[in-house]
This record gives C-alpha cells, structure tokens and sequence, in this order.
C-alpha cells in the first residue's frame, strides 16, 4: 500500500465498491451555488454540502465503509478509535447499526455538541490530551491492552476509499469541474479524493488546504516549516492535526497538484458568509475550502471550481470568537 502507483491501480475497485457500499448508508450530498459568491470571487463555483450529511460530516463515509467491512471476528472484539469529533460521530454510528461496542479518544478541548452527538450513538467517551495526537495515542494504548479493532480516522485504505467517493459524486454532478479544493487534517478526503480524480479525471486539479495554525502537512509538501508540530490549536478544530498521515502523505506528494493555508481569519470570514448569505451553519474545518476561494480567488487560475464543505458540526460557544475574527480580516483587508 505505500506504493501509490500500484495502489492507485487498485484504487478504481476500492472506490468503487465504497459507492456501492454507501448506497443505502449515506446521503448524496447537494453541490450547490451561491450568485454572491460567484460574484464576488469572479468564478463559477459549487459547494459540496457535506455538512448535510448525516453526522454532520463526510467523515461517515470512510467509518462506515471500514466498519461494514469487519470480520466477525474483528467485530466481536470491539471497536477504538481517536477523533477530533467527526469521525468519532461516523464511527459510532456505523457501529451502532452493526451492533458493536464502540470506545472512542477525543481531546479535552472537543465541542460539547461533537461529544454528546457520539455518546447519542452509543459509544462510549474518554477525553485525552490537548489535540487529536494525544487522543490517538490512548485510543492505541487501549488497542494494545484490550485487543480491540483500530478504526483509524484516516490512515487506512478502506476510510480512505470511503472518503473518495465524495470526488465522485461531484464529478457526476458537474463533470465539467476543472479544479476542486479539500481541507485538510491527517490527509484521509484529500488522499481519498486525490486518488479517486486522478484516477478517473486525470485533467482536474486538486488542491488542498490547511489552517495556517495546523499546517504539518502543508509544511511538508511545500518544504518549509516543521513536519511535525508541537501544538495546533486552530477554530478549524476538525483539521488541526499534528502531523500528515503515514500512508495519506505519499498519495498525497505524488497526486495533489498544490497546497494552501487560510488563517483563523479568512477561516472566521467564510464561517459568517455562510451563515449570511447562503443560511448555512459550517465548523471551521467544513470552511477552509470556502475561506481559499473567499480570500485567494486571485491566486486560483481555474474558472469552475469545487470546494467540499466537509462539516456542519460547529460549535455555538465559539460564535463571538468567529465574530471577532471576522471583523479583524475586515479591519487588516482595509488597512492593506
């Protein structure tokens, strides 16, 4: 599986199948358009509205792929797994429609709404650490001392297929897409989605972003900067993870045509114009994609543009925060 080329062979099969096992278990997200955002940023773009799907997220996609594919055995064993919100919503839904035990790592600083919609699935919830690492080192602790199933929020072949199929249903819902941008966290929408355009609509650029306080990946494939962070605490709280994944960042050096970071500004900017002007709640993750084209349309050459809003789940609590940041990215755009 580290060898992209060979895996991205496969990877038709894997995608595929992930359609097909998806059918009837999550919704086809609407891809939408705004005349005020197309206005404003002199593009044609569309939206893929995952923050409507169930959970909140596309993270249900990759969960449920990979736990509808355990043995029984696997099963039997129980499931772990670490998050930051929304996989851990996705998995315990797919293992509550399986009928198996779910405990899942989530760090302290968790919106109290992505902790209590997992718990109303059934899981059971351990708070570790200040950020998804932390929270992903006692969900493997607990693996190794219970003999528990490892879902992986995004180094696995089966999430990562699961996760792809969001590129398909855009590109079947406009397949006249030339460029799609993916917010980006331990890497499993972006390689996902990277390996399933690729593979099928070589011509369409995929581009990745990150919040500029949560950047590993970004630093990486830029060359710049630490691989891997010491903390990243971002209001893109879905993404802020402290480094790329083992297997998501080999796909994603070989198959994403570029990379960019939005602050917590431009981040905070395209959370409120959701809000206003297309009447849409969106977490900080869900709006880095938005943010990009918000406040960097000049940089991106491409004139139909796709952008995955990958989240709904924000977090009420923070909303004077998003305000304030908002106004301050209002206030700077003047000055400069």
């Amino acid at each position: 599986m580290n060898d992209v080329g060979n895996y991205q062979e496969k990877y038709g099969v894997h995608v595929v199948n992930a359609m097909e096992n998806l059918l009837q278990a999550v919704h086809r997200t609407p891809l939408q358009q705004s005349t005020t955002l197309n206005e404003v940023t002199h593009k044609d773009v569309f939206l893929k509205m995952e923050n409507l799907q169930r959970t909140g997220s596309f993270k249900i996609r990759g969960a449920y792929n990979k736990v509808s594919m355990l043995t029984d055995i696997e099963a039997a064993r129980g499931i772990v797994a670490a998050s930051a919100g929304n996989h851990a919503q996705g998995v315990a839904l797919a293992a509550s429609e399986r009928g198996i035990k779910a405990k899942i790592f989530m760090p302290v600083h968790t919106p109290t709404s992505k902790i209590e919609a997992t718990r109303s699935y059934g899981a059971e919830i351990v708070l570790e650490g200040e950020s998804y690492n932390e929270a992903f080192k006692g969900a493997e602790r607990e693996q190794q001392e219970r003999g528990a199933t490892f879902v992986h929020a995004f180094d696995d072949p089966d999430v990562m297929a699961g996760q792809g199929t969001v590129a398909l249903e855009m590109m079947q819902q406009c397949p006249d897409l030339d460029t799609i941008l993916v917010p980006v966290g331990g890497g499993g929408l972006l390689a996902g989605m990277a390996l399933a355009v690729k593979t099928y609509f070589p011509h369409v650029n995929i581009i990745g972003v990150q919040a500029s306080e949560a950047s590993a990946t970004w630093n990486r494939f830029k060359g710049t900067g630490p691989k891997v962070l010491h903390s990243c605490k971002s209001i893109a709280d879905g993404i802020s993870v402290k480094e790329a994944g083992k297997l998501t960042y080999p796909i994603i050096e070989q198959l994403v045509d570029d990379m960019v970071t939005v602050s917590e500004e431009e981040i905070a900017t395209a959370i409120i114009f959701m809000l206003e002007r297309h009447k849409t709640l969106v977490e900080g993750a869900g709006a880095a994609s938005l943010a990009a084209i918000l406040c960097k349309s000049n940089h991106l050459k491409s004139r139909r543009i796709g952008a995955v809003i990958s989240g709904g789940n924000a977090d009420i609590e923070k909303f004077s925060t998003y305000k304030k940041l908002s106004e301050r990215a209002k206030t700077i755009r003047r000055i400069s």
